[in-house]
C-alpha cells in the first residue's frame, strides 16, 4: 500500500488528535504511516502529556471517542513510525527526554525517505 507521511505543525488539541486519527485509520487498513511532528506540532510527543489536559479530551471521553492517550498506545500497536523534527526541538527548547520513548529523533530528510512516493498530510 502507498506510504502516508503526516506532518503535524500545528499547535493544540484538534489537529494533534485528528493527525492521530488518521494516522491510527491508515495504519488499520495497512498503510505504512510516519508522523512527523515539528515546532508547535510537539505537544503531541512530549513527556508531560500536555495536551492531555486540554478540556476536549474529557468531552471525548464522555462521549466514547478515543483521545490522544489512547491513540498514541493505537499507533505504537499499529507500528507507526512517530518522528519529532530535530530543527523543531531545538526551536522550541525540547530535549529529547521530555519526549515519550517511542519517538525518533531525526530530519526532514528522513521523514521525506519514510513517505517516498507515497502521500503527505499537513496539519
Amino acid at each position: 500500500m502507498t506510504p502516508l507521511g503526516i506532518l503535524m505543525r500545528g499547535a493544540g488539541h484538534e489537529p494533534a488528535h485528528y493527525a492521530l486519527v488518521l494516522a491510527t485509520a491508515a495504519a488499520a487498513i495497512g498503510r505504512p504511516v510516519t508522523l512527523f511532528a515539528t515546532n508547535a506540532g510537539l505537544a503531541l510527543f512530549r513527556r508531560d502529556g500536555v495536551l492531555l489536559g486540554d478540556p476536549r479530551e474529557g468531552r471525548l471521553a464522555e462521549r466514547g471517542v478515543a483521545g490522544i492517550a489512547a491513540l498514541l498506545e493505537a499507533a505504537t500497536d499499529l507500528g507507526i513510525r512517530l518522528i519529532a523534527c530535530e530543527a523543531g526541538m531545538r526551536a522550541e527548547g525540547i530535549e529529547p527526554p521530555d519526549l515519550i520513548g517511542e519517538v525518533q529523533v531525526a530530519g526532514v530528510v528522513t521523514f521525506l525517505e519514510a513517505v517516498g512516493g507515497g502521500q503527505m498530510l499537513s496539519l
